[in-house]
């Protein structure tokens, strides 16, 4: 006989996790949350060592624990989306591991979405406590996203969201190798909420984001979700194109109606480099394309599932819970 749906699934990527990890399990004992729910944790090729410590940890807790040992380091997005594929629940919410998202915050996001025609509920924070680099990297995401996906202005996009269930199953059915997941909801659905929450200090270690996943992050967002890179570097040439014919024009005036001016190694040089530079950025956007589609195309995996280990939540005749 199969096991009841629950009605909430939280889930939880893991990456350098620390000392946090025992804390944020135990933030989900016993939620008063009448329907059920589960904890679906992703360990997203933690080097230091978090997900050999979640069998022992999960074994303790009550409630039914997935937990999803990933192949090595595909990156958060790649990571929730997997979580996402595990989950059972008709709610499904997404938090960090670093407990700056309090359970009690995500209760809140799940009673907003249960009482609206949302298909996704965002959290927008109090007060952000993260870096104020990090601060920069969000702010800038926000506004491309607004630019290059339609998103709404005064939405802000964070990982601290409440989603149905029918948003879920239309969002892991993208398997290309670039996930960008907000990509993917802003392209499926305008039912979009959000909520004011309240937002903790780190409770261990630094944040996983540094200036090169950001930029993976932001490339992903520019290369596969909209063509707007590529509208761009059409703008850019036809605008090439127009200076070049002005410069034409004052060629041919200047030798017409006045005396040919001596031009110089530095106006040359600028010229071609300017000319050069557009052609080769041009060049360099579409081969970012067609990079990023042979290699959608040729199979490269958006992530791999070393193990998957469901922990029951409930006690066997030894005492122990029991995991298949």
């Amino acid at each position: 006989m199969s096991e009841l749906r629950p009605l909430v699934s939280f889930v939880v990527p893991l990456y350098n996790t620390g000392k946090a990890l025992e804390p944020l399990l135990e933030a989900f004992r016993d939620l008063p949350i009448e329907g059920g729910y589960e904890l679906v944790l992703v360990n997203d090729g933690s080097p230091d060592g978090s997900g050999a410590r979640v069998p022992a940890l999960a074994r303790e807790l009550p409630v039914p624990v997935i937990f999803v040992d990933m192949a090595r380091n595909f990156g958060e997005h790649a990571a929730v989306l997997e979580g996402f594929r595990h989950a059972r629940g008709e709610y499904v919410i997404n938090l960090d591991d670093d407990l700056q998202n309090p359970i009690s915050e995500a209760l809140k996001l799940l009673a907003h979405l249960r009482a609206t025609d949302s298909d996704v509920v965002y959290a927008k924070y109090e007060e952000k406590k993260h870096s104020r680099w990090r601060n920069w990297g969000s702010w800038f995401t926000n506004k491309m996203a607004t630019w290059l996906l339609d998103k709404p202005p005064h939405l802000y996009l964070c990982s601290f969201r409440a989603m149905h269930r029918d948003l879920v199953q239309r969002v892991i059915a993208y398997t290309g190798p670039f996930p960008y997941i907000d990509g993917l909801i802003l392209g499926a659905t305008n039912r979009i909420e959000e909520l004011t929450v309240a937002h903790d200090e780190r409770a261990d270690g630094s944040s996983g984001y540094t200036l090169r996943k950001l930029v993976r992050l932001w490339m992903n967002m520019f290369f596969n979700f909209s063509i707007m890179p590529l509208r761009m570097a059409s703008v850019m040439g036809a605008v090439l194109v127009v200076f070049g014919m002005v410069m034409l024009l004052v060629v041919f005036l200047e030798h017409f109606f006045s005396r040919p001016q001596t031009q110089g190694w530095s106006s040359l040089m600028a010229a071609i480099s300017i000319f050069s530079g557009g052609q080769l950025m041009m060049l360099g956007v579409i081969g970012e394309y067609v990079g990023r589609a042979f290699m959608t195309v040729s199979g490269k995996p958006q992530s791999i599932v070393r193990r998957a280990r469901h922990f029951h939540g409930k006690e066997n005749v030894n005492g122990a819970a029991a995991e298949s």
